[in-house]
């Protein structure tokens, strides 16, 4: 993006995503960004086969350590995920013009965060975005042991439960390995992502 594009809204958030790319900053007060459709692109399976629960994980859902809540407090939430990470360089890829545009998609609907809370506090989350059957997971936060991972588990369930077909995840890594992320060729992945776009979804609890 340079000065003559235009501002980054939700209007194109939505036409972006709805394309298969996605945005990235560089630097909180940065507006240049750059748009991204990777190819392979990577992606969380819905089939109860295809998302992977390890032992430990499984003991800590039914310990239930903390309170799941939904789209309480995105801007909180993304606001977490965009600070940088320990170990991490200092990479910030949300700017102040990103998490406008986000705040704003899911004031309309089509963002949202699954949050872990502990004694009232917000101690993990998820959010991401939503058109038809597709949801794009843009980032996650932790401040305790567990809390994003369960919130994960919680949003999976909640993308079956609302008849999602298409979990977006960008790209593999480490951590989204145990949880059986598969990639899919660029043409596979917009065959998806086309089909879940026809899709009449919800966003309800299961």
């Amino acid at each position: 993006m340079t000065a003559h594009d235009p501002p980054i809204d939700a209007d194109l958030l939505e036409y972006a995503y709805r394309q298969g790319a996605f945005p990235m900053a560089h630097g909180t007060d940065d507006l240049s960004v750059d748009w991204y459709a990777p190819d392979p692109r990577a992606v969380i399976p819905l089939e109860p086969q295809g998302f992977h629960i390890r032992r430990s994980l499984a003991k800590q859902i039914r310990r239930k350590p903390f309170e799941i809540r939904v789209d309480t407090q995105f801007e909180a939430v993304i606001r977490a995920c965009a600070k940088p990470r320990p170990g991490e360089g200092g990479d910030v890829w949300l700017s102040e013009m990103l998490i406008s545009a986000y705040v704003d998609l899911a004031k309309r609907g089509h963002a949202h965060s699954i949050e872990a809370w502990h004694d009232n506090t917000l101690v993990g989350g998820i959010y991401g975005v939503c058109f038809g059957g597709l949801f794009c997971g843009e980032s996650m936060f932790s401040r305790a042991p567990y809390a994003s991972q369960l919130c994960l588990v919680h949003l999976v369930s909640y993308l079956r439960h609302n008849g999602h077909t298409l979990f977006d995840v960008q790209f593999v890594n480490d951590h989204l390995v145990q949880f059986g992320v598969i990639e899919l060729s660029r043409h596979d992945y917009e065959q998806q992502l086309a089909n879940a776009l026809t899709l009449d979804t919800s966003w309800n609890a299961p």
